[in-house]
């Protein structure tokens, strides 16, 4: 159903993500919100590496909720708020990330609702 592209003549990825995902016809698609690194009661960490785990925690729920898990995630979009949050968001998402890896995108952006957010995260599912 999902075919994971890296074509020659483009360089290798810098992580642990595909250049391309091909989705063949026939497939359901699940598009998550953008989730932000807080708990149900409200509570924000104060490191980008908790607030990462919050963030894939509430995608996975939407996923099992659509009767999808990692493994169906064709493409993530990530924003953080400073590059030293780099490497902290990627650690934490590569143990989200099945093998062969989605489409990933990653921006550093300069904020978001609230100053204390440091990561936003989105994705694309796609199942038969």
């Amino acid at each position: 159903m999902l075919r994971h592209l890296t074509p020659s003549g483009v360089r290798t990825p810098f992580g642990k993500y595909s250049h391309a995902v091909e989705v063949q016809t026939g497939a359901r698609l699940l598009f998550c919100s953008g989730q932000l690194g807080i708990d149900v009661h409200d509570a924000i960490p104060d490191t980008v590496e908790a607030q990462a785990v919050l963030c894939f925690e509430a995608l996975g729920r939407c996923l099992v909720e659509a009767g999808m898990g990692f493994a169906n995630v064709i493409r993530i979009n990530a924003y953080v708020t400073d590059r030293v949050h780099m490497a902290p968001y990627m650690q934490v998402r590569d143990r989200y990330v099945a093998s062969p890896p989605p489409a990933s995108t990653l921006m550093i952006v300069t904020g978001f609702t609230r100053p204390d957010f440091k990561v936003e995260v989105e994705i694309v599912a796609a199942a038969r």
